[in-house]
């Protein structure tokens, strides 16, 4: 029985766009195009996440660099973006395949009900058999609301439509040790069973691979960390050869990844990293499969939930809060319970209501004071019912003592568990 994937696919400007002349490469998107059908009539439903609306504003403007300043950016997106979704329409209706194009800023999913709409946006356009084509609205974006690159926003829409696989195609075949472009001796690092874990010996310095992109081998790495936490297994590829999706997609079936813990450790447990690498190095060459790097997705029980990967993914901090041991037990148990202000013992940085705050773990004094010799310890966000003012008056109180302290109540939690996230395999931190 043949078992039909939801696949989001991330192309990114260096391999729309040829970087010196900045003509559009449309063979190869022509290739991807052919294999996206492809998987299409397999029965998969995919989604790409497509860069390059300045590239294409740049060659059409005869322009040589991205100028410096943020509305003439913006002035080339609006440009190009047009432009680039009628060469993916033009592509995809040789095979009559129905594309939309969505565009997308932080602040576009900046509260839950937005960013469920535009899940089920997504969603509904995969039922009627269309290829949403995404990108980041730069034409709108600012740095305040801002994804940052590409490779962040494809792994934020794999969270969002639930999807099996991402692709991440850039211009090497597989993740390295070093860049091979200048260590002959760089490994290949083709399966990594936990990133969560970390990667030995990686060098990930080398940065945005082009003058086009924006992007490079962290945000990918970044990216993947954030889809395998939702569940959904990253794979990194070479860009020019888009059609080795399909055989990747094929072997990856063969292999059954979607294990729980128990079954990832029975698989990988005993196994050194680096001598993984070697017996999945051979059997690719024995099956004639590609180079590629796979990260394997948190299970079930694992990875995040949906309104987690939000708070998490898809929302701005704009402040930290800061919880005694006693507090941040509470929270990281598997039963979590939601944030009093009597476990708050610092509050850091200008926020509003509702607004989301980065989660630290410090050390309280037996005096009560937060130690200021202790450094504190990220470990979540959450979205919090007071101001960093208001937070700041009720810090270490009762929530029966609220209302004396400001005159009102809003709730008797600085912050309820549905608005908490944690990263998965966050543990249980001791403080001697």
């Amino acid at each position: 029985m043949t078992t039909n994937y939801t696949i989001v696919i991330k192309m990114g400007s260096s391999s729309l766009v040829d970087e010196e002349t900045k003509e559009p490469k449309l063979a190869l998107m022509s290739l991807l195009v052919e294999t996206v059908v492809k998987l299409r009539r397999e029965g998969h439903r995919i989604v790409i996440v497509s860069s390059g609306s300045i590239a294409v504003g740049l060659r059409t403007m005869k322009m040589d660099k991205k100028p410096k300043h943020l509305a003439g950016k913006q002035a080339l997106a609006a440009v190009g973006q047009g432009r680039l979704i009628a060469r993916w329409d033009l592509l995809f209706s040789h095979f009559n395949q129905r594309i939309a194009q969505v565009l997308l800023t932080r602040n576009d999913i900046s509260n839950w009900p937005q960013y469920k709409n535009a899940q089920n946006t997504l969603n509904e356009l995969l039922n009627m058999d269309v290829i949403p084509i995404v990108n980041e609205n730069d034409t709108l974006s600012t740095n305040e609301i801002q994804f940052g690159d590409n490779d962040t926003l494809s792994a934020i829409t794999a969270g969002a439509v639930d999807a099996n696989y991402l692709f991440l195609l850039t211009d090497v075949d597989c993740l390295y040790t070093a860049n091979p472009k200048e260590n002959p001796d760089a490994k290949p690092l083709l399966i990594i069973p936990n990133i969560s874990e970390g990667l030995p010996g990686v060098d990930t310095s080398s940065g945005s691979g082009s003058s086009v992109g924006t992007g490079g081998m962290e945000t990918k790495i970044t990216a993947a960390n954030l889809a395998t936490n939702a569940g959904v297994h990253t794979i990194i590829m070479k860009s020019d050869r888009p059609k080795n999706i399909c055989s990747i997609v094929h072997y990856i079936r063969s292999l059954d990844l979607n294990l729980d813990e128990e079954d990832k450790k029975e698989r990988f447990g005993d196994i050194d990293l680096l001598d993984l690498q070697v017996k999945e190095l051979k059997k690719l060459k024995e099956m004639g499969v590609p180079l590629h790097t796979k990260f394997i997705a948190n299970d079930n029980q694992h990875h995040l939930k949906n309104r987690e990967f939000w708070i998490l993914h898809g929302l701005m901090t704009k402040g930290s809060v800061i919880i005694d041991q006693g507090a941040h037990s509470a929270l990281t148990r598997k039963n979590k319970a939601g944030l009093f202000p009597a476990g708050v013992i610092g509050v850091e940085g200008t926020f509003h209501e509702f607004e989301c705050v980065e989660l630290k773990m410090g050390k309280r004094l037996a005096s009560g004071e937060m130690d200021p010799d202790f450094t504190p310890i990220v470990f979540g966000r959450a979205r919090c019912n007071y101001s960093s003012d208001e937070l700041v008056k009720i810090m270490g109180l009762q929530s029966s003592e609220i209302e004396d302290a400001l005159g009102y109540v809003d709730s008797e939690y600085v912050a309820q568990r549905d608005n908490i996230a944690l990263p998965p395999n966050d543990t249980d931190r001791t403080i001697e």
